[in-house]
């Protein structure tokens, strides 16, 4: 006779280009959550300067309490038996480290909320997002508006001292005047494409 194993938990991951309301719709689960008399627990990255530390924060306002950490590692020093739900915004700033972390927490029953870029700005698969698509219960992927014609953008536009980023640019670029734009496949600048099969 089997013994019954212990309940698992689930993934959830919500990903789309910068401007598409990743953090927007973490945040309104996550508040969910709450209401329903859950323990919630959340965190970003500490490399998203663009988000006040401590804070998960959309770009409607709405925020959301976190705990700032560097690496994946630093989640189980805060998160209990008693937490139910853990959010993490930006997870394609962490290492690969995250997947086995976030496998452990479903293995004990958590429910895991991750959103993340799933293409950087070069349009390819961006840090452990994909993988964390493929093994996740569901995906809600999200799109923006394109700021030039006005369709359904789904990729992110890298603006480097006024021109589009080059291809070979690096994903971080220090001191360098950017800014990001949600475009369109059409829209969207490049100066290469992909060799797909050197980055699978």
């Amino acid at each position: 006779m089997y013994s019954s194993s212990p309940k698992k938990g689930f993934l959830e991951v919500i990903c789309g280009p910068m401007f598409s309301g990743k953090s927007e719709e973490l945040i309104r689960r996550l508040r969910r959550a709450q209401i329903g008399q859950q323990s919630v627990i959340s965190f970003n990255p500490g490399i998203d300067t663009r988000t006040p530390s401590h804070k998960i924060a959309s770009h409607n306002g709405t925020s959301f309490q976190a705990v700032t950490i560097q690496s994946p590692e630093q989640m189980m020093n805060f998160i209990t038996t008693t937490h139910n739900v853990i959010g993490i915004d930006e997870a394609q700033f962490f290492s690969a480290d995250l997947v086995n972390i976030i496998c452990d927490l479903i293995d004990s029953g958590k429910r895991v909320i991750v959103t993340g870029l799933n293409l950087d700005f070069k349009a390819v698969p961006f840090g452990t997002i994909p993988l964390l698509m493929a093994i996740a219960d569901t995906v809600t992927k999200l799109s923006a508006i394109c700021v030039l014609c006005g369709n359904d953008a789904y990729l992110t536009q890298r603006i480097v001292n006024n021109e589009p980023a080059k291809f070979d640019d690096p994903i971080i670029k220090p001191g360098a005047q950017e800014s990001y734009q949600a475009r369109c496949r059409s829209c969207h600048v490049i100066d290469k494409k992909p060799l797909w099969q050197k980055t699978l």
